[in-house]
């Protein structure tokens, strides 16, 4: 383990999501901040041992879902066996917590958790090192079952104040990070190539809602994302291409940094209440300005600061006022977006924010407040 001390280099264990690889192209927002704060530590000098989906980059061999055990046959035959890529993922965590439990017993230092899976909530006092846990999603029954049954981490954090208000009842506070993105990647870029929306092409992101705010407002927009859900793209969205709208595939990298620094705009449609809004963060960084439904921690990506705007929030699932919004987002100053993005939604930023609660938890195994972020407590609630 790593010396103590304010500056030392820490072994950290990172848990990844399950259902999708930590690579590029991300398929969600979920992924890409994994990702981003893997770098960011390996950047400052930390050791992560990231465990992941198989065909995760710089990962462990123990992987969290898509390799490894298969239940044998006799037990296939059981009537009451759940599904096997249940118990697949299931087995995953077992054997990566039990990993950690003694292959890697003597050289971690903390464990992130950032994994969606209940095990590692339910097992944390099992291992010789202390967790920190970041909530990603609202309260779900596997999760908050597990802290009900006696589950904890050593602290928690939160991807925003409204999801860490969603949290309190079960984890009574949680320090407030915001994601960030990396001002390198997503550059400034010229805009005006019209609107665009871009993520996972599924009914929760509502790709369909933005295809008709842009009509009614009389723009082209383009679509970028892994199509997940292919009856709903075939009944809601590819009717929709053509003059009026262009799906350009799933992107990437350089190439996705590209169509959104090019865009004019970014629409953002979630049919539910968003923890965060990744995408409207990398939006802003490149000075593309944002028409956003306000649900979730989406207000706080657009209205990042005291006087500071990235976009606009209108009613959620309002058509007409995201199309209303549309024009007087278009006159804001791109390089007054990219500036408030630069001073609150920074990979920096967030990566500061989660190495200070690393260390202390490493360092001291207390759960006292840190002054690298905001706290929410049930009082807030």
């Amino acid at each position: 383990m790593s010396p103590a001390g304010p500056g030392r280099r820490l072994t950290v264990a990172v848990l990844g999501p399950s259902r999708y690889p930590i690579a590029e192209p991300y398929s969600g927002g979920l992924e890409s901040f994994v990702g981003g704060l893997v770098t960011g530590l390996r950047a400052r000098g930390h050791r992560v041992l990231l465990f992941a989906a198989a065909g995760s980059s710089a990962a462990q061999p123990e992987l969290l879902c898509g390799g490894g055990w298969r239940p044998d046959e006799l037990s296939r035959q059981d009537a009451s066996m759940p599904a096997e890529a249940f118990l697949r993922e299931h087995h995953a965590h077992l054997n990566v917590l039990t990993a950690l439990r003694t292959t890697y017993a003597g050289e971690v230092d903390v464990v992130h958790n950032n994994s969606l899976h209940h095990l590692p909530i339910s097992m944390a006092d099992t291992l010789p090192f202390p967790t920190l846990t970041t909530l990603h999603t609202p309260p779900t029954p596997w999760l908050t079952s597990a802290l009900d049954a006696g589950g904890s981490s050593h602290a928690f954090s939160a991807v925003s104040r409204f999801t860490a208000r969603q949290w309190a009842p079960w984890v009574g506070s949680a320090d407030v990070v915001h994601n960030g993105v990396d001002p390198r990647r997503w550059p400034l870029g010229p805009g005006g190539g019209g609107l665009l929306w871009f993520g996972r092409i599924v009914p929760e992101k509502a790709p369909h809602l933005a295809l008709a705010a842009a009509a009614a407002a009389g723009h082209h927009l383009h679509l970028v994302g892994p199509v997940l859900d292919e009856e709903y793209f075939a009944e809601q969205v590819a009717p929709h291409l053509g003059a009026g709208a262009t799906w350009h595939g799933h992107l990437g990298g350089t190439d996705l940094a590209r169509a959104v620094g090019r865009a004019s705009a970014v629409l953002v449609t979630p049919a539910w209440d968003e923890p965060f809004g990744l995408v409207a963060a990398e939006a802003a960084m490149c000075g593309t300005p944002v028409v956003a439904f306000g649900r979730g921690g989406l207000s706080e990506v657009l209205r990042p600061g005291v006087g500071q705007q990235v976009g606009a929030v209108v009613a959620p699932d309002d058509v007409e006022a995201m199309a209303a919004a549309v024009e007087p987002v278009l006159a804001l100053d791109r390089r007054a977006v990219r500036a408030a993005a630069l001073s609150h939604l920074s990979a920096d930023a967030m990566v500061d924010r989660y190495e200070a609660l690393l260390l202390r938890a490493a360092s001291t195994g207390s759960g006292v407040r840190s002054a690298a972020s905001d706290q929410v407590s049930v009082a807030a609630s």
